[in-house]
């Protein structure tokens, strides 16, 4: 499984997470947590709907979300954020 960083979630990354050494931590934990097992429940992973139609999210804290697109071998990361930051 291959991870693609669009523009969107480097700059989202960049401003929400970078500069929060834990939260970093907690981001790179359950990114490889989710390559190993993208149906791991700790993850909460689900399809979202509405505008965000086609795209699926996971957790990495009891707020922080990551929105993706799984395509093949390949998981496209669009967003990360808050709740109310990436589905807005």
């Amino acid at each position: 499984m291959k991870f693609y960083r669009s523009n969107k979630f480097k700059k989202s990354y960049k401003k929400r997470i970078l500069f929060n050494k834990n939260l970093e931590e907690q981001v790179d934990e359950r990114i490889i947590r989710f390559s190993e097992n993208p149906a791991d429940p700790l993850l909460k992973d689900h399809a979202l709907k509405g505008k965000l139609a086609g795209l699926r999210s996971f957790s990495i804290t009891g707020d922080i979300r990551i929105v993706y697109k799984k395509e093949s071998d390949l998981i496209i990361l669009y967003d990360i954020g808050s709740h109310n930051q990436v589905y807005k």
